[in-house]
């Protein structure tokens, strides 16, 4: 789960002369939101991005209207002048969970992948790294979603999957989650299959308490 297999390798760019109405016209031709700007021999020298060139364009003309006496002057201005020069990037050899977590840090949309030299290899978006998520943990298949409430302690997600097994299902993904009570532990497993009332009988039959996936909130998690 590397950055490097499930970044978008083939990156529109722009240079920092590259006028801001071009810019906007090729994202919205590729409908895109940000645009490595690079030097000739594709180092990152910055990133612009949509919210960049509308906080910089006229109300009417930033909703696609013509404006007689502003547009020429908006029309001198390049990228360098709207550009965020010191972007936030990642390596290709990074994982796709450090990406998660360096999005939530940085709160923005979309990395530059940049190798030791600075080169520009890739970019990574959130909509590249939800793809990715849902492929790893199979829910682009029908299934159904557990949420099992366990102690937390040795031995109890092999207990889960060997009687999951049992059963001749197949299993997407497992996901282990804290939990709000000290000592406890959710486990949610996502089964390839809508048929779950035996599993669910043997399961409460086994000890273990079952709640409902769609009622877990992230408020009710530890601080």
């Amino acid at each position: 789960m590397f950055v490097s297999q499930s970044m978008t390798r083939k990156v529109i760019t722009v240079a920092k002369d590259t006028p801001i109405l071009e810019a906007r016209a090729l994202m919205r031709q590729h409908h895109i939101r940000h645009l490595p700007v690079v030097a000739a021999d594709d180092h990152l020298v910055g990133i612009i991005t949509d919210r960049d060139i509308r906080s910089v364009l006229p109300y009417k003309l930033a909703g696609g209207e013509s404006d007689g006496q502003t547009e020429p002057d908006i029309a001198r201005m390049t990228v360098s002048e709207v550009m965020t020069t010191t972007p936030v990037t990642i390596s290709p050899t990074h994982t796709l969970p450090d990406a998660l977590l360096l999005i939530q840090r940085s709160r923005v949309g979309a990395f530059p992948v940049v190798d030791e030299h600075g080169k520009l290899k890739g970019i990574i978006s959130v909509r590249d790294l939800l793809r990715a998520f849902i492929n790893v943990l199979g829910i682009g298949e029908p299934g159904t979603l557990l949420c099992i409430l366990v102690e937390n302690k040795v031995g109890q997600l092999k207990r889960i999957v060997d009687l999951i097994t049992e059963e001749g299902i197949s299993l997407g993904s497992v996901l282990v989650a804290r939990y709000w009570e000290k000592d406890k532990r959710a486990v949610f497993p996502y089964l390839l299959t809508n048929n779950v009332i035996n599993v669910k009988k043997r399961l409460r039959e086994m000890g273990y308490t079952l709640l409902d996936p769609m009622e877990w909130y992230l408020d009710q998690l530890p601080k």
